[in-house]
């Protein structure tokens, strides 16, 4: 299995959280994991970072952010450049996929813990 470095994006210390299980799930699953949010704290030892800092290593960015609140992070995305973005279910933007495909950045509508678990990350 190759490891798929991947950054959450709406990472939260919240355990009831689909972004929470999903950094502690990537972490199982040996893949380097990045989590960004707005609240400081940890998951499964990695530190959630505040957007900003562009990573240029990430293969996936696994979205955890709705679509009203999705535009601020329009740039970031797309400067991050991954080999793909993850919609999980309730992120799907027609906006952002559109800005997605005209930089040749793929994307899919799936859950990122489904994925994982049937081994087709």
């Amino acid at each position: 299995m190759s490891e798929k470095k991947t950054l959450v994006l709406g990472a939260s210390t919240n355990p009831e959280r689909y972004a929470f299980k999903a950094v502690n799930r990537l972490v199982q699953h040996h893949h380097p994991v990045v989590a960004v949010g707005l609240k400081e704290g940890a998951i499964a030892g990695v530190e959630i970072e505040k957007p900003g800092t562009i990573h240029s290593d990430i293969n996936t960015i696994s979205l955890y952010v709705g679509p009203a609140h999705q535009a601020v992070y329009y740039d970031y995305i797309l400067k991050t450049n991954p080999q793909r973005v993850i919609f999980n279910p309730g992120t799907e933007n027609a906006e952002l996929q559109q800005m997605l495909t005209e930089k040749g950045i793929g994307y899919e509508h799936a859950c990122t813990l489904v994925l994982l678990s049937i081994g087709d990350y």
